[in-house]
């Protein structure tokens, strides 16, 4: 989990259920369960029973690398789930492979099914990123079934050579990332009841990237039915505003595998060039796609090559998210939706001028609100003003126009620190606050966690999960998490003191954002 500090941004099928393979556990021992392609065995752990490094579609290797994820290879024997699948191909130095479309699932030991089911997409810059950092024992205990998939990442997962369109006419091309997604969810569909969990009953999540992907499926007519609830933490990569990081057009994403393709010396075109690809080594197609290194060619406007990330490929994705909400084209579900208050900036200013430039005829207002003495350091005003910008109005501007559409949306920001990073941290960085929403603090600060810590993780996560059970975050005692109204000034923010609902402090500097976006600047 410390590799967080990098980067990181329709219709119930219960009554089919009762005949599909895998509808019921395994008889009494809950460690064994039938998926559609075999059986499986878990591991039952401090009341948590896990399974791990399940297939959920054939290894995209050899001729399957770009290409829509295939059907898995069913199995007779008992498969051992006890140990994560490798990671997709990333320059992380993790255990990694091609042949990384795998799943987890983890259940509560004790509860009886069918139980809510939480499915979590991680974020990373859609170039880095893992299931095994995100532990999920703690969010089981509280009665809901997760499950969370690898997915393809980088060049190997949102990558369109024109090729690619003659090999597969028929297919979906460019966004294997999302595709995988995708499968992972009706996979979702038609074995969680084997786990204990209701496919009725799924509530998607992510952060960053992985937000921006749930924000992709809420926007995707080809991933209607598969979800009731989604949560986007940070959500980016798309962002909700689409001038932020514009989706990549599928013409321009074929000029850049070709660019990428003349690069490695790669001329041929058509099936020849394909080859040529397929047979490059996994280790090649990651050379310069570094989170860092791509995180720093947003922020320069000018893409790495090869490295298209989100594509508008006509079929999954056929519009920016924005565009989607303003026309109510959506799944229409409750939604949660925030940002931390040091959220991830993507942009770049050599000085004052340059920066509030950004805001046109507004730049005096501009100053106003975020330097009004004029002794702020270049560095703290390009924090504040490009995580306004990327992530933290953004994710405003998606509950508003959730609520406006009818939908039930709970806006969120989150400002806690855990104790021991309060001397050196002014805020909640990008990626900060999924340890709490996980319940698993220690996964930050290690044995430097203490009670405060553990009694936010507690909380923040009780929110998750009455979510997931409910459509609604409130419960218990915790304190009320008012339902977002556009026209209120009201926000919930996860504080060093606790939860409080209140007047947003960053409003006046979102609203000047909001005044930038509709201007068409």
């Amino acid at each position: 989990m410390r590799s967080i500090r990098g980067f990181h941004l329709t219709v119930v099928l219960a009554l089919a259920l009762a005949g599909m393979a895998g509808a019921q556990p395994a008889g009494d021992n809950l460690t064994l369960a039938e998926t559609d392609a075999g059986p499986v065995r878990g591991v039952a752990s401090n009341g948590v029973i896990s399974f791990k490094g399940i297939p959920y579609a054939h290894p995209p290797i050899g001729a399957l690398r770009w290409r829509a994820p295939q059907p898995v290879t069913p199995w007779q024997d008992v498969r051992d789930a006890a140990e994560f699948g490798p990671s997709c191909m990333q320059t992380d130095d993790v255990p990694k492979s091609e042949d990384c479309l795998t799943l987890n699932v983890w259940r509560p030991a004790a509860a009886s099914g069918p139980l809510p089911v939480m499915v979590w997409i991680y974020g990373g810059a859609l170039v880095h990123g893992r299931t095994s950092m995100y532990p999920a024992d703690a969010l089981a205990k509280q009665g809901v079934v997760v499950v969370s998939m690898n997915y393809r990442m980088g060049r190997f997962g949102f990558f369109a050579h024109p090729a690619l369109a003659e090999e597969s006419p028929g297919e979906v091309r460019g966004n294997y990332g999302y595709m995988d997604q995708r499968a992972a969810l009706q996979w979702v569909r038609r074995n969680i009841a084997a786990f204990g969990g209701d496919a009725g009953k799924v509530t998607i999540f992510g952060e960053s990237a992985g937000g921006g992907s749930v924000m992709v499926h809420l926007t995707s007519p080809l991933s209607r039915g598969l979800f009731q609830q989604a949560i986007m933490q940070s959500p980016g990569i798309p962002t909700a505003r689409a001038k932020v990081l514009p989706l990549t057009e599928l013409t321009d994403a074929e000029t850049m595998a070709v660019a990428y393709a003349r690069s490695v010396g790669v001329r041929e075109k058509g099936a020849a060039a394909l080859n040529a690809l397929r047979a490059l080594p996994a280790d090649k197609l990651l050379e310069g796609t570094s989170a860092p290194e791509v995180i720093a060619a947003l922020s320069a406007g000018k893409p790495i090559i090869g490295v298209a990330g989100a594509i508008r490929d006509g079929t999954l994705v056929l519009e920016a998210p924005e565009v989607a909400f303003a026309a109510g084209r959506q799944t229409m579900v409750p939604v949660m939706v925030g940002a931390n208050d040091r959220d991830l900036g993507i942009g770049r200013a050599n000085n004052k001028d340059e920066l509030f430039a950004l805001f046109g005829a507004d730049a005096d207002q501009a100053r106003k609100l975020y330097d009004p003495r004029g002794d702020e350091t270049l560095d703290e005003l390009k924090q504040q003003v490009f995580a306004d910008k990327t992530l933290v109005e953004p994710a405003r501007h998606l509950a508003n126009e959730m609520a406006r559409a009818g939908q039930p949306a709970w806006l969120y920001r989150f400002s806690y620190v855990a104790e021991s990073q309060r001397a050196t941290l002014k805020g909640t960085p990008h990626g900060f606050g999924i340890p709490y929403t996980f319940n698993i603090p220690d996964a930050l600060v290690g044995d430097k966690v203490t009670a405060a810590d553990r009694a936010m993780g507690e909380l923040a996560s009780a929110y998750w999960v009455s979510f997931a059970k409910t459509g609604d975050p409130n419960g218990g005692d915790r304190p009320p998490w008012p339902r977002h109204e556009p026209a209120v000034n009201r926000v919930i923010n996860f504080t060093n003191a606790g939860v409080s609902t209140g007047p947003d402090p960053l409003k006046n500097r979102l609203d000047l954002w909001q005044t930038v976006w509709r201007s068409g600047r």
